[in-house]
């Protein structure tokens, strides 16, 4: 039953060109009517020119069925592929609209390379069943159908070597799924299992060179393959014997036909041209059988893969835009949490009761241990998840409420790490608005103070960043997260302690650029080190998921609670001001590692 399941949910996705599946369906279906035929007339032939005729119009006829067999094979081809590959790049693009669209927790869960694999080896398997489909199994199927009444009806004694023929293809083809179906599925879960390991080892390949490990990795992955073979041996042994034991049928039936024709010959209640006919009705059964039975091996071997397939396609969204959701115009930047509470379906403690503003224009800073809830908080601001309970509202308008689309235009967003794509730089710069003209995005780089180390190198603007900008240094790839989200202009901007982890000159730069970018927006800081929080309008300490403290810097450290244990775990001081210049305040030892962020 799960077998048909899978193949009638992989069919009915033809459902979009159904017209021409049809047509291509029918047309199929006539060409396994003329097969059946030639077989017939082959027979009439003998037996016309055993009795001396011409049998000119039986030539003729069958001449006719074979030339229209042929133009409506080309025509099933032609078309059939261009549908079966239209249909699997549909498929496929499909999968990954779904897959960038659940949440990381879905990627963070089952693996990129898994994933991956899925999507890949699924629209694959999706196609070769279209093809097989559209191309022979409906023919060989209008074949098998005819073919038994017809023999019953030339001769049924022959007839019954043929049926029992059939009958043992099919029970032996059950019995064999039957008996490798749950090993079959512990194949599949190994291939994903060495799809994820290679994916997660080629993803941090770095670390494997830096610590050694390239002998263990590939120990390892042969370890998983050598499992990955012992599981797969007994599917493959069963499906060997099967194709032994069809082959054998086969052979027996045709002695069989053969024995029975001759003796019904020479009691003259069969002819030569019958004899000759069974003869050809047994190839074609036996090749008609064959092909479906290659097919069921087939979909048998394919089901757990195309089952991953459904599964992603199936997994559930876990934001969803109301029907009735407006675009949010005009924003202002005035953002409100009310009471909102989020807990993980882990059971991991989120957020609990938060309720706060942040002003038009304002820059609100989110400190707290690691795990404390800042991210999380951020992450419902963004509608990457939704709050159990309470409101978010961005100039008095409940975010729920808000297309998904304008949502998140309206929030600029910079990382701990820049996530680059393997792209030129001026594509990872327009990824914050691809409309952009090359004067907008030089000077998006130019306040990112970006420009410079840009048009120093020699491909300046398309040179490729590398996969997750590893031709670029730490600093380089930050600066150009921030022209990006410079470029999108948007309201409110989020800082996803976006200076760790840098050497102090390339801090500066960026501190400057990062100013640059708050200006005129309603900012949230998650703070790695407290003191890109310093100048902050209003400081919200987190703990347990819970806001337990609220001001500013000076307020916050007089009042001695967690903030100021936080600081002084810092070790902070204030270096000499320049005139006018607000208070800067950096570690004492120059060290970044507290680590005070998710």
């Amino acid at each position: 039953m799960r077998l048909i399941r899978i193949y009638c949910r992989s069919l009915a996705m033809l459902s979009s060109e159904a017209r021409l599946t049809v047509v291509l369906v029918v047309a199929n279906a006539l060409i396994g009517a003329v097969t059946l035929a030639e077989p017939v007339l082959f027979g009439r032939v003998v037996d016309a020119l055993a009795k001396g005729g011409l049998a000119f119009d039986i030539i003729a006829a069958w001449a006719g069925l074979g030339l229209f067999g042929i133009l409506g094979s080309v025509f099933v081809a032609v078309f059939a592929d261009r549908l079966a590959h239209r249909q699997r790049l549909a498929a496929m693009s499909a999968a990954f609209e779904r897959s960038i669209a659940l949440p990381a927790s879905y990627l963070s869960e089952h693996g990129a390379g898994a994933v991956i694999r899925t999507i890949m080896a699924g629209s694959d398997n999706l196609f070769q069943i279209w093809l097989a489909f559209m191309r022979e199994q409906v023919a060989a199927v209008i074949s098998i159908v005819l073919l038994v009444p017809t023999a019953i009806y030339m001769n049924w004694q022959m007839a019954t070597a043929l049926t029992l023929l059939a009958g043992l293809y099919c029970g032996l083809n059950v019995l064999v799924v039957y008996k490798t179906t749950d090993q079959q599925s512990l194949v599949e879960d190994y291939h994903v299992s060495v799809a994820g390991r290679v994916g997660d080892v080629i993803g941090n390949v770095m670390i494997v060179q830096s610590f050694s490990r390239i002998a263990n990795e590939s120990a390892a992955l042969r370890q998983m393959m050598a499992s990955l073979l012992a599981a797969q041996y007994p599917v493959l042994t069963w499906w060997g014997i099967l194709t032994v034991l069809t082959r054998a049928a086969s052979t027996i039936t045709m002695i069989a036909i053969f024995a029975i024709g001759s003796v019904l010959q020479a009691s003259g209640k069969s002819s030569v041209g019958e004899i000759v006919s069974f003869v050809a009705f047994a190839g074609l059964l036996i090749a008609k059988l064959e092909q479906l039975s290659g097919f069921v091996t087939r979909i048998f071997l394919q089901a757990p893969t195309l089952q991953s397939f459904f599964s992603l396609c199936d997994a559930p969204l876990s934001i969803i835009e109301a029907n009735d959701a407006l675009p949010l115009n005009a924003v202002q930047g005035r953002v409100e949490y009310r009471a909102v509470s989020f807990r993980y379906d882990t059971g991991s403690p989120g957020v609990a009761d938060l309720s706060f503003t942040a002003e038009t224009g304002q820059t609100v800073a989110l400190v707290g241990p690691t795990g404390s809830g800042k991210s999380t908080t951020l992450a419902l601001l963004q509608r990457l998840r939704d709050p159990d309970s309470g409101q978010i509202l961005i100039d008095g308008h409940d975010i729920r409420q808000i297309t998904l689309r304008s949502l998140r235009q309206a929030i600029a967003v910079v990382f701990q790490e820049a996530g680059l794509f393997n792209r030129s730089i001026s594509d990872n710069i327009r990824i914050g608005r691809p409309e952009a003209s090359d004067a907008e995005m030089e000077q998006a780089a130019r306040l990112a103070e970006a420009l410079e180390f840009i048009t120093s190198k020699p491909a300046g603007f398309a040179t490729l960043a590398g996969e997750r900008g590893a031709t670029l240094s730490g600093g380089e790839r930050q600066r150009i997260a921030i022209a990006r989200a410079i470029l999108k202009n948007a309201p409110i901007l989020i800082l996803d302690e976006a200076t760790s982890a840098l050497d102090t000159e390339t801090e500066a730069k960026i501190k400057r650029a990062l100013d640059t970018l708050r200006a005129g927006r309603t900012t949230f800081i998650i703070a790695h080190r407290l003191s890109t929080v310093a100048d902050a309008d209003l400081i919200l300490v987190f703990d347990n998921g819970r806001i337990v403290e609220r001001g500013d810097f000076q307020t916050l450290r007089e009042q001695r609670g967690l903030f100021a244990r936080l600081v002084e775990a810092g070790g902070f001081t204030e270096p000499k001001q320049q005139p006018n210049a607000k208070p800067q305040f950096r570690f004492m030892d120059q060290q970044d590692d507290t680590s005070v962020a998710d």
